[in-house]
């Protein structure tokens, strides 16, 4: 992907030395127009969500996403060959893609520009690249960060041939362009994230998890069930996008269940109640671009 518009470049392991031009790695441009012009972003909810009271439910069945053989994906927003006007971003988070990697396959070298990216995998390992010179691996329980800015280039490719790697890909755009591009991972403390708030992303490279030029805020939770939590903004006017891994959870009276994503907006404190035991990552973003 090249800024917003352009094409992203992929290979599968068992096509070596053969790279496919393709719209894998695509975003399509956003609409101008505003539903609200006090919401600060342009979707609506489709005919399989509900919005009510600054809260607007996705459905995990009414995502999009595609099944390209080495790699099946769910995108929450539209991505690549799945375009719904309706869903485009939730402020300045752009993309929530949920990647099944078969073994031995991956994404070849692509370029990007001007975009936060963060992976988080869930199961199994990928294998990084990119042009910055880093060569890593990230596994589950860690979470990985680049700031494209003036631009970069990177593969991600499962690590074992055999096994599978899911993990979910986060691109939000950045509250400053054109910086240096920068990379960064951290293993998680799973321990830390137990019926509490682990934070795992922030502005402030002096706090707990990685950081991005964007005022946002990441934390992972695993609940046990009956357990409750209360999530406060971090920054007043903020919205939070809240995507559920595992489980079943109620947020302020609305039901989730496994990857569902809720977001919210003109709301300070957030109740979460866990129905059984869940996961969940939260996501506190600017709802203006």
């Amino acid at each position: 992907m090249k800024g917003l518009l352009g094409t992203g470049m992929l290979v599968a392991a068992g096509a070596a030395g053969k790279i496919l031009q393709n719209s894998i790695d695509e975003l399509h441009p956003l609409q101008p127009q505003l539903a609200d012009p006090n919401i600060g972003f342009n979707h609506l909810p489709i005919n399989t969500d509900t919005m009510e009271d600054h809260f607007v439910l996705h459905e995990a069945a009414s995502r999009g996403g595609a099944d390209h053989g080495w790699l099946k994906t769910r995108h929450t927003f539209s991505f690549a060959q799945y375009y719904n006007p309706e869903r485009m971003h939730f402020g300045v988070l752009r993309v929530l893609n949920d990647d099944h990697i078969l073994g031995g396959t991956g994404f070849g070298t692509h370029p990007h520009d001007n975009m936060e990216i963060v992976s988080i995998p869930l199961e199994g390992s990928l294998k990084h690249k990119d042009s910055m010179g880093n060569t890593a691996i990230i596994a589950e329980g860690d979470i990985q960060v680049m700031s494209a800015g003036t631009g970069i280039q990177h593969s991600e490719f499962n690590n074992d041939q055999n096994a599978d790697c899911r993990f979910l890909q986060i691109w939000i755009f950045p509250n400053k362009k054109n910086v240096e591009p920068r990379y960064d991972q951290l293993t998680l403390k799973r321990e830390e994230r137990h019926n509490q708030w682990q934070q795992i992303l922030s502005p402030n490279a002096d706090d707990a998890g990685v950081w991005i030029h964007q005022d946002a805020w990441f934390h992972l939770t695993e609940m046990d069930q009956d357990q409750s939590l209360t999530y406060s903004l971090k920054k007043p006017g903020n919205g939070v996008y809240f995507f559920l891994l595992d489980g079943e959870v109620k947020i302020n009276g609305k039901e989730m269940k496994s990857r569902d994503g809720l977001g919210a907006w003109n709301r300070d404190q957030f109740e979460v109640s866990a129905h059984k035991s869940s996961q969940l990552l939260v996501m506190e973003v600017p709802v203006g671009l």
